[in-house]
């Protein structure tokens, strides 16, 4: 039998579903699948009983595709959906691993660019002394900055790119900014990756979203913010290092570095990964639906 799949619902009509996902649900009934709804608002405002309220009882392991969410509220999620006879097909360990930085690292290390990482909360700017220590390991050149989960490309030269890092000033100033800007919805803590120069034209610029579900890909496709670009990376390297990783349903977002070689620009949870309007949903939803649960 399919799997339910859960999404958000539409913030001011909790009866239907989100209209930034409601195509995706269209194909969920449309192949005949189950939709249930999850109110995103009332979770992330921590009741998460009444974000629940609408699944049904009894309904059995679900996808979720929705909104991201911290983790801590997943694993309230996932709590109060055992308590309706409903559950979660990524466990709570599993989302965390794909979902922050430092969960998936160490499995990608060699296709990723190095990074450092301290824990912080929201509002919190560490010293510059603490971030010297911190970035001390990945020596000169340039770097990024972003927290477990995102970074502020769109404000880059504001609070996401470090030209110097042995300008400590300079990476405390950009540091400061990006936590500001983050406000609350700052994810784990402070990450520094070593800038790595991509290929920007040509039929390899951009980067690729790849959808992997139990190892393998289902989808390679644009990623949501160059929906008109569409590389096709080399996954040889990539998909033993997915299958490592050990959670069921991810994605890698790919870019072909200036010397030729696909690396991994980021790894998040499939079901808060954003699909682009340019993707037919049912690339998704289908290979989701047809698993079971």
């Amino acid at each position: 039998m399919a799997a339910p799949i859960l999404f958000c619902s539409d913030p001011l009509n909790v009866r239907r579903v989100d209209e930034h996902f409601a195509a995706e649900a269209d194909t969920v009934r449309a192949a005949g699948g189950v939709v249930a709804l999850v109110d995103h608002d009332a979770l992330l405002g921590g009741d998460a009983d009444a974000a629940v309220r609408r699944v049904p009882r009894d309904l059995g392991l679900a996808w979720y595709r929705g909104w991201m969410i911290p983790t801590d509220r997943y694993q309230e999620l996932s709590q109060a959906l055992a308590g309706r006879g409903a559950g979660l097909l990524v466990s709570p360990d599993d989302y965390g691993r794909a979902h922050e930085l430092p969960g998936w690292y160490d499995t990608f290390a060699d296709v990723t660019p190095r990074s450092v990482w301290m824990p912080t909360e929201p509002g919190v700017v560490p010293s510059a002394e603490d971030l010297a220590s911190l970035i001390a390991p990945l020596g000169r050149g340039p770097a990024v900055v972003k927290d477990y989960v995102k970074s502020r490309k769109h404000d880059w030269d504001e609070a996401c790119y470090l030209p110097d890092l042995t300008d400590v000033t300079a990476v405390h100033r950009v540091v400061s900014r990006f936590v500001q800007l983050q406000d609350d919805s700052l994810a784990g803590g402070i990450v520094v990756r070593a800038f790595e120069p991509f290929v920007t034209s040509g039929t390899d610029a951009g980067e690729a979203r790849v959808w992997w579900l139990d190892g393998q890909p289902i989808l390679i496709g644009a990623h949501p913010d160059t929906p008109d670009q569409q590389p096709q990376p080399d996954l040889t390297r990539v998909q033993p290092l997915v299958t490592a990783l050990g959670c069921r349903f991810v994605t890698t977002d790919l870019a072909r570095r200036t010397d030729g070689a696909w690396r991994v620009v980021e790894v998040g949870d499939g079901q808060v990964s954003d699909l682009p309007r340019t993707v037919n949903p049912a690339q998704v939803v289908n290979p989701l639906l047809s698993t079971g649960r």
